[in-house]
């Protein structure tokens, strides 16, 4: 994966994670890990809001799911953050297969490539 990115940045192309995890989680580690800085990351999200304690300025996380960037939410998460579908996609969990159906269905020139790891059938359990 990480020649992939590589590949990819080196060919004009800017690269995203979009994972069904924390955006939260994410963001901390994918600039170290992948290259992929953080505004890059799409991922699932707590509503958060703006509050003064103290004359101090801070966000606060609210009990309640802003956002799951997972299955039919994660083209709606695409959208939302980038404001175009990819050119390219890769996928390797169920959770992928509607980011996967939205990216290679659109017109124009597309790769998708959907590496199901989690076929015990066919895949090393």
């Amino acid at each position: 994966m990480l020649e992939l990115l590589a590949y990819l940045r080196a060919n004009g192309f800017k690269t995203f994670i979009v994972s069904g995890g924390s955006i939260e989680f994410m963001r901390p580690w994918t600039e170290k890990v992948y290259g992929i800085p953080p505004e890059q990351v799409i991922g699932s999200g707590i509503k958060t809001k703006f509050e003064l304690r103290d004359g101090t300025p801070v966000l606060v996380r609210l009990p309640e799911i802003n956002f799951i960037d997972d299955k039919a939410g994660k083209p709606v998460g695409i959208n939302s953050h980038i404001g175009r579908g990819p050119t390219a996609a890769f996928g390797n969990c169920d959770g992928d297969l509607q980011m996967l159906q939205w990216a290679c269905l659109a017109n124009g020139p597309r790769f998708c490539l959907y590496l199901h790891h989690s076929d015990a059938e066919r895949e090393w359990a």
